[in-house]
């Protein structure tokens, strides 16, 4: 087709003429809402990256001689990061004649692969570097699916906050709305009350003769 008639099917359609095939003998192109197709592109995009998992390695270093207390203070951090789909490398550093003892490190790491076994696996080994020693533990669920669940529970959690928040606000209302209504009420049942008997009242009154002042002594 003459590229003058493609652009006058583009300007009868209210369309734009786009090449999408610029390599091509004849060039290739094709009539569209451009601004439409960037737009939904964009959001094609978005939504790609949303559901985008990336891999992450958290690192968390230990003691041989670790007291319990730090102990379970570092395990729940390895337990938090397994949770969210992240594999931990655990460090074990060896200081002066800690480092004639490797079995100590060993241990520990075998002892903290044990204690998390629900959440994560060995993924590599115990293996001595230099100083340290070092294991890397993989979580059993992938990244995706504990976004979808991270997402999916602070969504819930939102939903009971505003569910709990918006529930006895709105029935204070109606309860002040229905106060209000009851009272209007009786104010007018009140008014058409006191408005006879004021009428009546006032007639004896309207009606009661005048006095007429005495006369003088002598006239």
């Amino acid at each position: 087709m003459p590229l003058a008639k493609a652009l006058e099917l583009a300007q009868e359609y209210d369309l734009d003429l786009v090449e999408v095939a610029a390599t091509a003998r004849p060039p290739v192109c094709k009539l569209m809402d451009y601004g439409k197709f960037k737009y939904e592109s964009a959001m094609k995009a978005r939504e790609a990256r949303k559901n985008q998992a990336h891999t992450v390695i958290k690192e968390m270093k230990l003691r041989p001689k670790i007291d319990p207390h730090d102990y379970d203070t570092k395990k729940g951090h390895v337990v938090r990061f397994l949770k969210q789909g992240d594999k931990v490398k655990i460090t074990i550093m060896f200081r002066g004649r800690e480092q004639s003892r490797p079995e100590l490190g060993f241990r520990l790491l075998q002892r903290l692969a044990d204690d998390v076994q629900d959440l994560g696996f060995v993924e590599s080994s115990p293996k001595q570097d230099g100083r340290n020693m070092i294991m890397v533990l993989g979580p059993h669920k992938k990244k995706t699916e504990a976004m979808a669940e991270a997402r999916a529970l602070a969504d819930a959690r939102k939903a009971e906050r505003l569910g709990r928040t918006a529930g006895p606000e709105d029935d204070a209302e109606d309860l002040d709305d229905a106060e209000l209504d009851a009272d209007i009420v009786d104010a007018v049942e009140t008014e058409e009350l006191d408005a006879p008997v004021e009428a009546e009242a006032e007639a004896p009154e309207a009606d009661a003769p005048v006095e007429q002042p005495a006369a003088p002594q002598g006239a």
